[in-house]
């Protein structure tokens, strides 16, 4: 039997039927919120590791470490929620949605670890290497908080400020982990 719908007749994307484009940009949105939130933890973690006495095993320990702990809470509460709400485990395609969106979460160790490794094999010292790491955290915030200013197009100023609050949160992350003094 033939299709007789026009064109026309088919329902917009929003109206009971979810746009692929919409489907991926929401993945991408979430995956990016994972990799921010793991970038303001990243801020913290290592400006309290330059405030403490540590080595750099055991800076490199804590912030593996800490990311592991941040994608297995959110895949434990990823899963969680999915079974509250659709009564089942999340298998198949939703599990592998649910790993590769929270994957940033470990992806965000990468710098900070690389450069507490270069502490390890004394090519700069492990201030320094927390503080660098501390820098390309904000830093990165900035970017982001720009990119999302073009995005959005608003403009050069705006994606300017839009990067300076975000890089300003990071900053505060880091005053308020300074403050606390661990």
């Amino acid at each position: 039997m033939a299709d007789d719908r026009r064109a026309g007749d088919r329902p917009e994307p929003g109206a009971g039927e979810v746009d692929e484009t919409e489907a991926d940009a929401g993945v991408l949105a979430d995956r990016l919120k994972e990799r921010i939130y793991a970038t303001i933890t990243m801020i913290a973690v290592v400006v309290g590791l330059s405030l403490g006495e540590v080595g750099s095993l055991g800076a490199l320990a804590t912030v593996l470490t800490t990311a592991l702990g941040l994608w297995l809470a959110a895949f434990v509460a990823d899963q969680q929620a999915h079974r509250t709400v659709h009564r089942r485990f999340a298998t198949g395609r939703e599990l592998r949605r649910m790993l590769y969106v929270s994957s940033p979460l470990l992806s965000a160790a990468v710098g900070p670890a690389v450069l507490i490794g270069l502490a390890a094999l004394d090519v700069l010292s492990l201030d320094t290497a927390l503080s660098v790491a501390a820098g390309v955290a904000v830093v990165s915030l900035f970017l982001w908080g720009c990119l999302g200013g073009l995005r959005m197009g608003g403009g050069a100023l705006t994606a300017i400020a839009a990067g300076v609050v975000d890089a300003a949160i990071g900053v505060a992350v880091a005053l308020v982990k300074a403050a606390a003094g661990h």
